[in-house]
Order: C-alpha cells, then structure tokens, then sequence
C-alpha cells in the first residue's frame, strides 16, 4: 500500500472505523476485558493486551504504526467510530485521583491501541500508577491547572519536569461535556517552527529554564537548567510546560512568552465526541483545553487517559520488577 491510498492526509492523521471494524474491534475489547482477573492493572492482564493488540483490524493498525514512524506536521492521531456506547455508562466520577482498574470495554479499547502504538506506562506518583485514567470535573479542583479542573489549561507538554517523560499521551472520550464544546487545544512545534527568529531560537535551545512537577504528583521536585527547544535543529522535541517552566533570566522569559504567543495563535481545537480517541506526540506537541462549566450530575465530560512509551527498557531500573510503574 502506497502513501496515496492511506485513509488519512499525510499530516492530519484523523481515521474512523467502518462499522465492520469497529464490530470486530468491540469483540476484541469484550474477550480482553472478559480475561482474568479482570483488572487493568494486573501483569497477567496486561499481558493479554499486549498480545490482542496485534488483532487490531488491519487498517486501524497500519495508521497507528505510520503515526509511530513520523507524527506528520501536526503530531496528532484521532481514531473515531470505537465501541464506546455511551448509554451503557455509569455516572462519571467526581473524585480526587479518579482512575479505572476494572476491566470495562472502553478501557480494554484504550489499552489495546496504547499497547499497538508501544508500551501503557504510568508514574507512581500520579494517580497511584493506574495505567488508565479518568480525566473528569472535580469539584475541589474546579479552578486548579489540573486534570480536575474546568478552568482554560494551560499549554504543556506531559510531565515536562521528569527524566522519562511519555512519548504520547492518548485521550479518549467517554462522554463530552453538556454543551460539547469543551477543547483538547494543540500546537505541533513543527507548524511553529518557521515562524520563530533566530534570536530567539539560540535562546529556547540553551539551558536556561527549569520546570517543576505538576500539583498532580505532589512534589516540589525542580529540574536541572534544561532548554526548551531540544535536539535537531530543524526539527526539535519540546519541553515546556507554560505554566510550570520558568525562565532563568529577562530575555529567556521574553523569548517564552513570545513561544506561548505563537503557539497559541497556531492551535487546533479538538471537540472530542464519545468514541472518539487522539494520541497526541508529546515530544512535538504542547496541549491544553478549554474551559467548560460541569454540572456534577453524572453526565459531565468523561476521558480515558494513558501514558505511552515507545523504549520500555530505557526505564528499566525505576520500575520495580520490570512492571508498567515507574517510581
């Protein structure tokens, strides 16, 4: 299969199901969720993803595995038409550190694409290592720059602060919002690239910034000068969290605010409808949301959220019997 026949334009990797597809890849989910002991974050059950996922229906697979090989210019992956029946669902939470370790279909559908595209790891200190989360309103946390709140999100690229950061980060939609305009807002480096000066690029690729954790890890953990444009020249990763990166001097701080300016006015807004899922490269693409006002009332915006590593053994020796956990 040449480029010219893929189901999706070179940069914009947006893909949906046929119904045939999307009928086997539920059948998939249901023998994956009904393997004991039915809980995500078992070894053995995790096992069982990593062998399914290699059954992803074929199309599906090849656009996941052209994604891993080159994100395109925006760095984004949006699958739609997967087996998430909305009536079907509880409530959505509303707790602190909400996260799903029972085996449902739309977790299993989570994993098994997570798994196809590299390896599901999570962090010990977010959300007590669950492999699947919940992104949900929080009442407590309404105004907070978190996953809980519904407040605008500040731009971020995920765990910017730690050493083994996650290649990408996948949302998928459970149920949107009353109003169903609540935004998964993103900006590729590579769209904003040309647009920056080269004053202010020798000064995003030196050391001249720090970054702290996020409240979501409970650490006052502070990294080393790091700079924010990293690698290639021409086509660099990004390490930046707009609201917890800090510049180290007056024109550092100038050059990342004129960054933010730029990113923000280059930006896409994905409103994510229930069964819909976009991996987002988190080594090229900085991503936000929107504000949006939740109701607590059982029917408000509901994600799953995973953590995606492409080397599992560059982690090695902080995850404790070669699990899916770092510490």
């Amino acid at each position: 299969m040449t480029d010219t026949h893929l189901p999706y334009d070179r940069n914009e990797f947006c893909f949906t199901l046929t119904d045939a597809e999307r009928a086997e890849l539920a059948g998939l989910a249901a023998e994956l969720a009904a393997q004991e002991p039915r809980r995500v974050d078992d070894p053995a059950w995790g096992r069982h993803a990593r062998r399914l996922s290699c059954r992803l229906p074929l199309r599906l697979s090849e656009v996941v595995r052209a994604f891993r090989a080159d994100p395109g210019r925006d760095g984004t992956l949006t699958v739609a038409n997967l087996p998430v029946d909305e009536s079907m669902l509880p409530d959505t939470p509303t707790v602190v550190d909400s996260v799903e370790r029972a085996a449902t279909i739309p977790a299993a559908v989570t994993m098994l694409i997570g798994q196809n595209l590299g390896e599901v790891i999570a962090y010990r200190d977010e959300k007590h290592g669950a492999l699947v989360q919940n992104v949900v309103p929080v009442p407590s946390l309404a105004a907070t720059q978190s996953n809980g709140g519904s407040v605008p999100l500040e731009f971020h690229i995920e765990n910017a602060f730690h050493p083994y950061r996650p290649d990408y980060v996948g949302l998928m939609c459970l149920r949107s919002d009353h109003e169903g305009t609540a935004g998964t807002e993103v900006c590729s480096v590579r769209r904003v690239l040309p647009l920056i000066d080269e004053a202010d690029l020798k000064i995003l690729q030196s050391p001249r910034y720090v970054t702290e954790a996020p409240p979501s890890f409970r650490s006052a953990e502070l990294t080393a000068p790091h700079p924010v444009l990293v690698g290639a020249p021409d086509d660099p990763d990004l390490r930046v969290d707009f609201n917890a990166t800090k510049p180290l001097d007056e024109r550092a701080a100038d050059a990342l605010a004129r960054l933010r300016t730029t990113m923000m006015g280059a930006a896409t807004s994905l409103v994510l409808a229930p069964g819909e899922l976009v991996f987002v490269d988190n080594r090229l693409v900085v991503h936000g949301r929107t504000d949006f006002e939740p109701r607590y009332d059982g029917k408000d915006r509901w994600l799953h959220r995973t953590f995606v590593h492409l080397d599992r053994r560059r982690s090695r020796a902080h995850r404790a019997d070669n699990g899916s956990v770092l510490v």
